[in-house]
């Protein structure tokens, strides 16, 4: 059973959707007489090329290739130059940065001796004695990987022997 409600949706769904193609026609239209112009414009643009290239002297197309010719050698010309100056920024990159490297490094060793030199003898005793700690301190490391290392490995070797020890008695068991 069909409502009258539903017979004018129906109605006004069909509308919307044929006034959604015709604004649809509409902008395709436009959009049509758009590139007709544009290929008018390119249509006249092409015959007057056409009409140079049918009419046109040999002394412009000489002039054309050896103009070419000269453009090729200049990009030839420009693709090596800006290799070597590609080349020579990247080694005069990388030196500098060698130079601002070791320049910080050599400021920095100053600065600490600097430093160290204007502190009293026990902030100076405090400073060594710390550098002995962090010796110590990755003394101390390595010996703990190690002995993590060595804790880790009877552990495996332990689950071995117990998975052995196990199985021997579940043989001995079945026996």
């Amino acid at each position: 059973v069909v409502t009258r409600d539903d017979v004018e949706e129906s109605l006004k769904a069909i509308f919307q959707y044929v006034k959604d193609k015709e604004q649809l026609f509409k902008e395709l239209r436009s959009q049509i007489e758009e590139i007709q112009q544009r290929i008018s414009v390119k249509q006249r643009e092409r015959d007057h090329w056409l009409e140079y290239k049918n009419v046109g002297s040999k002394i412009h197309a000489d002039k054309i290739s050896s103009l070419e010719k000269d453009i090729e050698k200049v990009k030839d010309e420009l693709q090596r130059t800006a290799e070597y100056y590609r080349d020579a920024l990247n080694s005069v990159k990388e030196e500098n940065k060698s130079l601002f490297d070791r320049h910080l490094k050599l400021l920095s060793e100053q600065a600490l001796k600097s430093a160290v030199g204007c502190l009293d003898k026990n902030c100076r005793r405090e400073i060594q004695e710390n550098e002995w700690l962090k010796e110590e301190v990755k003394i101390y490391r390595k010996e703990v990987s190690d002995l993590k290392a060595s804790v880790q490995f009877l552990e495996e070797e332990n689950t071995s022997l117990v998975a052995k020890l196990i199985d021997t008695k579940l043989q001995n068991l079945i026996k």
